[in-house]
């Protein structure tokens, strides 16, 4: 009787500590093409992630609790942001809303964790713990911008496999991305062998099909569509859209790269949406909504080939829902 009891006390000890030790942490791995959580394939059904307020240009989460409310109920899974969340009450309210999160590290941002100064490490250390992580991002189209490096974009390709072989030393349970713009070419995929999933930011109109076959005929890895979508302003008429604010067009054309992106999960494990909130601050004053802004190789932006900068949410910066709100709750709560 006193070994029976014995070893009950053994088994609940062990429960106990386990749970203690956070037995719900999932397990992040590649296997060929798939991203899988607990040996289950993931597919991305995410949102780019910046909100900054009325009249500011800083990043601010005081709206988180409604903002999470909005992408559960649009059946988002998966945040990317484009610098670290250094809060851990904020990434422990991501998961409890049970989403994840595409952390990205910058290559200068004065020593704030960022890839130049080699602070990213501490981040990646402080946090490779935490549940809501999925993956780290290191740079965002940095290929656009050779001038960064000296003129030489080997310069940062070199820093980037560098970084990610940092990261595989100091935490082997979370994969490593980029996100480059365009289909890399031979010369970064050579050199940047240590990126575990390609992130790729791609603006070909309503129709990003055809980089499936070209990253498939180039690479055995892992990739997603790191940036998609459109704006909802058009600067001209074009495609029977009319020329002006114009949810319709912007609505119409995430359902077509959606259902591109899910038609072809064989090559690519989802994307990011671009993005969760119009921003203010990208293209005149920060206290009105302007038209205008710049991005690189931003001519096949659907339909107007015009990347209105401050135009590009799901919602408005009031958190009212655009007709593309709809329109991506359709397409990412289907069963895929």
């Amino acid at each position: 009787m006193q070994v029976f009891n014995k070893n009950i006390l053994i088994i609940i000890t062990i429960i106990f500590v386990s749970c203690k030790n956070n037995v719900d942490v999932k397990t992040i791995s590649i296997l060929e093409r798939q991203i899988l959580i607990d040996h289950t394939p993931y597919l991305i059904k995410g949102i780019c992630y910046h909100p900054v307020p009325k009249g500011s240009d800083a990043r601010d989460f005081s709206n988180l609790t409604k903002d999470l409310a909005l992408m559960v109920e649009a059946g988002i899974n998966t945040i990317r942001v484009y610098a670290p969340i250094d809060d851990k009450a904020i990434l422990d309210e991501i998961h409890k809303a049970g989403l994840k999160v595409i952390i990205g590290f910058g290559y200068n941002q004065n020593g704030n964790y960022d890839i130049l100064y080699g602070t990213f490490i501490n981040y990646v250390n402080k946090y490779k713990n935490h549940e809501a992580i999925l993956f780290w991002e290191l740079g965002n189209e940095y290929n656009y911008h050779p001038e960064w490096f000296k003129g030489d974009i080997k310069n940062w390709y070199a820093a980037l496999n560098d970084a990610a072989e940092r990261i595989h030393r100091n935490d082997p349970s979370h994969p490593v991305t980029t996100a480059h713009g365009e289909l890399p070419d031979p010369l970064a995929l050579s050199m940047c062998s240590n990126i575990d999933v390609w992130g790729i930011n791609v603006y070909r109109w309503d129709n990003p099909s055809d980089i499936f076959p070209e990253w498939a005929a180039i690479s055995s890895k892992p990739m997603y569509l790191s940036e998609a979508g459109s704006d909802s302003y058009m600067a001209i008429p074009k495609n029977g859209y009319e020329q002006g604010i114009n949810e319709k067009a912007q609505a119409h054309a995430n359902t077509n790269i959606v259902n591109a992106v899910f038609n072809n999960r064989e090559i690519c494990s989802g994307l990011a949406i671009f993005s969760f909130t119009d921003g203010w601050w990208k293209a005149g004053s920060p206290n009105t909504q302007d038209v205008g802004g710049w991005a690189p190789n931003s001519s096949g932006v659907p339909y107007d080939g015009t990347p209105n900068e401050e135009y590009w949410g799901i919602v408005d910066i009031d958190r009212n829902k655009k007709l593309t709100f709809e329109a991506l709750k359709s397409e990412y709560r289907r069963n895929y």
